[in-house]
């Protein structure tokens, strides 16, 4: 499973790229205006992250019609190489997700809670679905369970002819909470996670780690002071 990081802030991603293990970057509206972003500023944020992060980079059209997603989606794409076209699972969402997938542009259908809202996306050509979790949590639903139930959906096609260039869809968990959901989500067979940095730090800690460190630094002191 790869790892993504759900963010806006160059800090973070400037971070985690470090570590070797970043895969990819997922932003939305929130993450943006949460770092103080400005309009006029976005394509440049968008352009300062993809170059941080050779990988993926998902920008969000915020448009509500087909044209105006599609018209953002070309916008966002022109930025640079990585990016993907981030649309919200919706009749306009899809239908744009159609027409800029027949241009060769990678979307990442977001806002996904059901098995029939994958399949769609799925069909309707995007590179990536991102499935909810801690969403469904939050009303006391099993996000987990669904997002099971859209991986082995998808599984069940052959789904290859649908991406970009002949690139097999993908499925992002998404709206990870813990340390556990990224677990699950591995267990479960999601290609990716896109996870906040703070659960991506915590995925690298365990207190037995920890105590097994302090316990080799105790005793190399013991060899030093002999």
């Amino acid at each position: 499973m790869k790892f993504f990081l759900d963010t806006a802030d160059l800090k973070e991603i400037k971070e985690a790229v470090s570590w070797g293990a970043l895969a990819g970057v997922t932003t939305n509206p929130s993450l943006y205006a949460r770092i103080g972003g400005t309009l006029a500023d976005f394509p440049a944020h968008i352009d300062r992250i993809c170059t941080l992060c050779k990988g993926p980079v998902s920008a969000e059209a915020v448009g509500t019609t087909r044209d105006e997603i599609i018209r953002e989606g070309r916008e966002l794409a022109a930025i640079a190489s990585n990016v993907v076209v981030k649309i919200p699972v919706t009749v306009e969402g899809l239908a744009a997700t159609r027409a800029l997938a027949d241009e060769g542009i990678r979307v990442n259908m977001t806002l996904c809670f059901s098995v029939p809202q994958a399949l769609l996306a799925a069909r309707s050509g995007a590179r990536y679905v991102s499935p909810f979790v801690g969403r469904f949590d939050d009303i006391s639903e099993d996000g987990l369970d669904q997002l099971s139930n859209i991986i082995v959906a998808l599984n069940n096609y052959d789904f290859t002819q649908a991406g970009v260039n002949g690139e097999n869809i993908e499925v992002i968990a998404a709206s990870i909470r813990s340390t556990n959901h990224v677990t699950q989500a591995a267990l479960l067979g999601a290609d990716i996670a896109t996870v906040p940095f703070n659960v991506l730090k915590k995925c690298v800690e365990h207190p037995l780690t920890n105590n097994g460190l302090a316990s080799f630094n105790a005793d190399w002191e013991k060899v030093r002071n002999a």
